[in-house]
């Protein structure tokens, strides 16, 4: 009876280094999102701390609001693919894993 409970709890081990290892990653990617056909860029890390913000000078003469609406569309655009790229990647590290289904939508 133990022996099953074990395995349950080895398993859940190499579950969780795995993991561990994968957020580490993902703490360290670098992601960029765009706005306007990419005349404003944002780049993010894994942590949603933005690195830069690039704003094209032709920009210069525009509407403030517009491109404040336009940093803020490439922020989501970034935040985005971020979101995408680490729930790929979570889903490769756990692939063949015995993991109830959903769990890694709570992760």
């Amino acid at each position: 009876m133990f022996g099953g409970f074990g395995n349950i709890m080895k398993q859940a081990q190499v579950v969780q280094e795995k993991m561990k290892r994968v957020k580490e990653e993902i703490e360290k990617l670098e992601i960029e999102g765009q706005a306007g056909s990419g005349s404003v860029k944002v780049v993010i890390s894994g942590r949603h701390i933005v690195r830069k913000v690039t704003i094209d000078p032709s920009l210069k003469d525009d509407d403030i609001d517009m491109i404040e609406d336009l940093v803020a569309a490439a922020f989501n655009d970034a935040t985005t693919k971020l979101e995408a790229e680490s729930k790929a990647r979570m889903e490769k590290a756990s692939a063949g894993l015995p993991l109830p289904k959903g769990i890694m939508d709570m992760l």
